[in-house]
């Protein structure tokens, strides 16, 4: 078999051949594909994607080859822009996923991980951070939607057991003969405890046809980030960490409040999103007094959230990202 044009010597092409059975696939493509993308001179991402495209009755199989052309093209294509956006490299691909595999619709997901250096909150110490950009579209014959997302570490602090040492430092300081009000000045004075947990935000933002708002995924990041009890860094010296705690526990937050915060957030800083932009927040904590962790997630219409906060009917669609993807036609 020739693996260029994945013909036998007999020139027939295998994949393109009738299958045993005449059932249409859903997705069939490939994973795990790695890539080390070069932006400019200095910047560096390594990047991971999944390719897909629907596949009929009538076809015994995908051309696996051509992804990988796919990628390699569309890499050379965005990368050249002087730019990363992952969700521009995942349209492209999945553009031309679609055309060479001659299907209806394709799917692309890219995650590309890449070091940004951030400075500690109190010394300034440089920190290499990474991060993560998210992008995924659905390329179909009437067009190309794309969502754009990013994942982020932070710390949360535990409102509900900060309440109840609260409570019990009230209770030892009524023993000791101070006054209510005395108390009342201390617990507002004194940092009280709580456990923590760290966290993992992931929020993507997807623009309906014809948006003109630009989203930054860096911004997205930063925003993530502050939706926490506090960021979190690699390397701190002293001052730091007592940063880092103190405005922990200054903000303390359930996996919940960080998914609403973050939800919030984006429809404060993208007033002009229209009511058929997505989004959808994610929060998970890894537990610190527990085996289990906790997860909080939102997804749905812009217009949705903002008739949601304005009192409307809560029985919402709460549309997924895959189904809003696919809105595409």
């Amino acid at each position: 078999m020739n693996p260029d044009t994945a013909t036998t010597a007999n020139g027939i092409d295998v994949q393109a051949s009738a299958p045993a059975t005449r059932v249409s696939l859903s997705r069939v493509g490939v994973t795990g594909v790695e890539k080390v993308l070069r932006i400019g001179e200095d910047d560096r991402y390594h990047a991971e994607l999944e390719c897909y495209v629907d596949l009929g009755p009538d076809q015994a199989g995908v051309h696996m080859s051509r992804f990988e052309e796919n990628v390699a093209e569309a890499i050379d294509e965005v990368t050249g822009q002087g730019k990363m956006k992952a969700e521009q490299l995942a349209a492209r691909i999945a553009e031309l996923v679609r055309e060479k595999q001659r299907g209806i619709r394709a799917e692309v997901s890219v995650t590309a991980r890449y070091p940004e250096t951030v400075p500690a909150p109190v010394s300034g110490i440089e920190n290499q951070e990474i991060y993560t950009l998210l992008g995924t579209a659905v390329a179909s014959a009437g067009a190309t939607r794309t969502v754009t997302g990013v994942q982020a570490q932070g710390m949360t602090a535990c409102p509900c057991a900060q309440e109840m040492v609260s409570d019990l430092a009230r209770g030892n300081l009524a023993d000791r003969g101070y006054s209510p009000d005395q108390i009342e000045e201390i617990v507002e004075a004194v940092p009280i405890a709580t456990h923590n947990q760290r966290g993992i935000g992931t929020l993507y933002v997807g623009c309906a046809e014809g948006s003109t708002v630009d989203i930054d995924a860096r911004d997205l990041l930063r925003l993530v980030e502050n939706s926490m009890s506090s960021e979190i860094y690699e390397l701190m010296k002293r001052p730091d960490e007592l940063s880092v705690v103190a405005r922990a526990h200054a903000r303390p937050r359930f996996v919940e409040d960080c998914v609403r915060e973050m939800l919030r957030q984006v429809l404060a800083d993208y007033p002009a999103l229209s009511p058929e932009a997505f989004v959808m927040a994610r929060q998970e904590n890894l537990e610190t007094i527990h085996r289990h962790n906790v997860v909080a997630e939102r997804h749905g219409l812009i217009g949705e959230l903002r008739a949601e906060l304005e009192g409307a009917d809560r029985s919402v669609e709460h549309l997924s990202m895959r189904e809003w993807l696919e809105r595409s036609g």
